[in-house]
């Protein structure tokens, strides 16, 4: 998910597909539409179950949580496609893709700031359809030496001991040292790469490897948001296997006009995605996602869900059939002191980041 943000398992695989309209992320991937869709015009707003088969809230049925200013069961704001007015035309797509690209960037120092509370559900199902098994757990997500990571909180409810924590911590430091390092390493190479240290597609390259298209003012949340669809060219030339990615997928970007950063994304593949034949990873056709994200403290814009389902499967490391729901909250900032600014939560202790 995310601009940079990292998530548990299955929930890092369907999240970080968002990162073609973010310009940041771990695994890179993008949108594809087949040619027929693309070539036929499509009426403004205008979303079939077949191009968005998951959009946010539906289908997962694990308990939606409700805008931030509504009451629990109050219905979700409606998105309307607003008529196309002469005195307010679209803006150039490409030109706007490289301004989220460009803020999503300058915003990364804000993000650091941050550290937020992610509760994510996973529900296994088995060969009817059926729930064979849920599993909660939360986490505190931060910044620790310019790499997000995330500290197990709780699982199923039940906190973890002090023993367990402590684990986590190691787990961490090792791992953001590990990342730190490879990060410097590439770009002492001269290489554009992520927080992580991973080859970064940028929107000049995802622009020549598909195309955006369909572009319309949609008001989503009580803000002005341009929608676009992009669809991914199977004949461009990859480079790698995240931009073979790139050819498997569908979906729309919903990008705030005002700030010029993501507000919400869906997709789902068109194709099923193998590598190794699909001995080393196999995504079926349909696995779908969907993402979005909300202004913190009239600054910077944070996760606040993902949700996803489908199959996919990667080596021995794990094999999901099933639906998940990360919802983030309890975003609190630090100074560099690790002091609380006024009128934000206080976190329990231990779990401010380093």
């Amino acid at each position: 998910m995310a601009g940079s943000f990292r998530i548990s398992r299955a929930v890092v695989l369907l999240a970080v597909l968002c990162w073609p309209c973010v310009g940041n992320s771990t695994n890179p991937t993008a949108a594809r539409r087949q040619s027929q869709q693309t070539a036929q015009p499509q009426q403004p707003g205008q979303q079939t179950q077949e191009q968005l088969p998951l959009k946010l809230g539906q289908h997962l049925e694990l308990g939606q949580q409700p805008q931030a200013g509504q009451q629990a069961g109050a219905p979700q704001p409606a998105e309307q496609v607003k008529p196309a007015d002469p005195d307010r035309p679209l803006p150039d797509i490409p030109t706007l893709m490289h301004e989220v690209e460009a803020n999503q960037k300058n915003s990364e120092a804000i993000e650091k700031e941050y550290i937020y509370r992610s509760t994510e559900i996973e529900q296994e199902l088995d060969s009817h359809g059926g729930v064979k098994k849920t599993e909660t757990k939360e986490y505190d997500v931060f910044w620790l030496k310019g790499v997000q990571v995330q500290r197990l909180m709780s699982k199923d409810g039940k906190p973890l001991t002090a023993d367990e924590l402590k684990k986590e911590d190691e787990k961490n430091d090792k791992e953001a040292a590990k990342e730190s390092e490879k990060r410097e390493m590439a770009q002492e190479k001269g290489k554009e790469t992520d927080p992580r240290g991973n080859d970064e597609i940028t929107v000049s390259r995802l622009l020549e490897l598909g195309s955006f298209t369909n572009p319309r003012r949609v008001q989503l949340n009580g803000r002005d948001t341009i929608a676009v669809d992009f669809a991914g060219d199977p004949r461009a030339k990859t480079r790698n296997k995240g931009e073979e990615v790139i050819r498997d997928m569908a979906g729309t970007a919903w990008i705030d006009e005002n700030d010029r950063v993501l507000a919400k994304c869906v997709g789902h593949f068109v194709n099923s995605f193998k590598i190794g034949g699909g001995l080393v990873v196999n995504i079926q056709k349909g696995t779908s996602f969907s993402f979005s994200q909300r202004k913190i403290n009239d600054e910077v814009w944070l996760p606040e869900v993902i949700e996803g389902q489908g199959a996919a499967r990667a080596l021995l490391v794990f094999n999901f059939n099933g639906r998940l729901r990360a919802v983030q909250s309890d975003y609190r900032k630090f100074r560099a002191t690790s002091t609380i600014l006024p009128g934000m939560s206080v976190p329990a202790p231990g779990t401010a980041p380093n």
